[in-house]
């Protein structure tokens, strides 16, 4: 199976030309000039970058899903490559709704019937790893229940993404040990990258977490709808999410027809993305108008939670702190905050970073939404990125993919929002409740409970190093305790003094 596998891409890779790749190497050149002895046909006469395109469509859907994924890490493409992997699309025909009865059947252990009434065979949507079904949950008496949507899992997908993804490393190992820049590009670790995402996306309870704890962190939210989750009808490759009724995103003329403001949907797409990014850095990453409805209140309807990015407390800050100086137009803190966080070389000079920066920055203020290309804005940023040796983080990769689907949903909606206006105080006001006074409480509720685990262990602790008889170790162990001792005491006495100063406030007011 593996060799006729190697064989299709082989035919693939010869019948869009990409030998092209090859040439000029000087190690592989003359594997472009044998190549082009082979008596088979083939068309070369697009650029390259679209023969790029086209072959990996052909090769099927985990191949096209890679493309996807490559296309948002302009860091690494040259523009054209990243443009044209871009418009790939997830064209898959869909599986025989015999089939996905028969995966239910056997994740269940029982008949269709028994879990669900009327399952439509003929699905709503079909994509590479997944489809959905519309049906309705079985009540008590054997009536119709919840109105749901079920997904399941491509039967048999599993072993060819395996088998594709053995292919993939192959393939990179060979471009970081022949290629000039194969060590810069980092091929190995974006197929690791895409390893992960894929296997998150065939587990769908990966995915029914991700949903619940998105629809948890909007719980009463005037603006985004999460479907409920029902987890007693869901397995590994069977998931089942209630029916959301709405209008696709995409549908502009409707939404106006029904009397939607799509100015204040616009501000809210924005709200939206910095409130998942910076107050729960737990974020929809998969944004496309595919997988957004609008709910006939005006309220957003999130829909396909395979995958989710992340970003821990130093990440939030670390993007608070970029986006308040490029709002501000504070270059200098942005090239000094690159500079300290350690994405660039130590000795980088501060001011020749800040001068490109300003060079990318400067012209999109001030501009309606209808005249900027955050996309053309991104690239120059990683043009500038790969000139000063700017090693992009992985975790935020998917935030740069998530920023440009932002970017297109408003263009849709309001072509002159403002973006930056709209943004601004949100991170204003963030960055006040991390570093004020409110964060300041927050970081002290947090840290009490470790206090009061550490506080009695001390003692124990310090007897465990005298037992131990290692002066050394002792004398240090010691200073330790002493300086957590002191640390613990001023802690503890603020804490005093704060719940008596409430205390007192009750009192008074009492």
């Amino acid at each position: 199976m593996r060799l006729s596998r190697s064989f299709k891409i082989f035919s693939t890779f010869w019948r869009f030309g990409l030998d092209d790749f090859l040439r000029g190497h000087s190690r592989l050149g003359f594997v472009h000039t044998l190549l082009s002895w082979v008596p088979l046909p083939r068309d070369t006469s697009a650029p390259l970058p679209a023969r790029t395109r086209e072959a990996l469509e052909s090769l099927g859907p985990i191949f096209v899903k890679f493309g996807q994924v490559l296309s948002t890490r302009r860091d690494l493409l040259p523009p054209d490559y990243a443009d044209e992997l871009a418009r790939l699309q997830d064209k898959v025909p869909p599986f025989d709704g015999a089939e996905a009865r028969a995966v239910i059947e056997r994740s269940f252990g029982c008949p269709v019937e028994d879990v669900y009434v009327d399952f439509q065979d003929e699905p709503v949507a079909s994509a590479s790893v997944a489809q959905v079904h519309k049906a309705w949950l079985r009540g008590r008496d054997g009536e119709r229940g919840r109105e749901v949507a079920v997904k399941v899992l491509r039967p048999g997908i599993l072993p060819v993404i395996e088998q594709d993804l053995a292919l993939m490393r192959t393939l990179a190992s060979w471009v970081e040990r022949f290629f000039a820049d194969g060590k810069r590009l980092r091929p190995r670790e974006v197929v690791a990258e895409f390893d992960k995402y894929l296997h998150d996306e065939l587990d769908m309870m990966h995915e029914a977490a991700n949903a619940n704890q998105l629809r948890r962190n909007f719980v009463g939210s005037d603006m985004l709808i999460v479907p409920e989750v029902f987890y007693d009808h869901t397995r590994r490759d069977v998931l089942t999410l209630e029916w959301m009724h709405g209008t696709p995103i995409s549908q502009i003329e409707r939404l106006r027809a029904d009397g939607v403001d799509l100015k204040k949907l616009s501000r809210f797409g924005v709200e939206i993305f910095f409130t998942q990014v910076f107050r729960h850095g737990f974020f929809h990453a998969d944004m496309h108008p595919g997988n957004i409805f609008v709910a006939a209140d005006g309220r957003y309807i999130a829909l396909d939670f395979g995958i989710v990015g992340s970003l821990t407390d130093v990440d939030k800050h670390y993007l608070a702190v970029n986006f308040l100086a490029f709002f501000n137009r504070d270059y200098r803190r942005v090239a000094t905050a690159h500079i300290e966080s350690g994405w660039v070389p130590a000795d980088t000079r501060a001011e020749e970073l800040e001068a490109a920066v300003r060079t990318v920055c400067e012209p999109i203020f001030e501009k309606p939404l209808s005249e900027i290309s955050f996309g053309m804005v991104l690239l120059r940023l990683f043009e500038t990125s790969r000139r000063f040796n700017v090693e992009i983080q992985p975790q935020l990769v998917l935030l740069q993919k998530t920023l440009l689907n932002i970017e297109g949903l408003g263009r849709q909606l309001d072509p002159h929002l403002d973006l930056w206006d709209t943004a601004k105080p949100f991170l204003v006001k963030w960055m006040n409740e991390q570093v004020g006074w409110r964060g300041f409480v927050r970081s002290l509720k947090h840290e009490a409970p470790q206090w009061a685990a550490t506080l009695p262990q001390l003692p124990r602790k310090f007897n465990e190093l005298v037992s131990a008889n290692r002066t050394e170790l002792v004398v240090e162990g010691y200073m330790h305790l002493m300086r957590e001792q002191k640390r613990q005491n001023f802690w503890l006495a603020l804490i005093a003094i704060l719940l008596a100063v409430l205390l007192i406030s009750g009192w008074l007011h009492g």
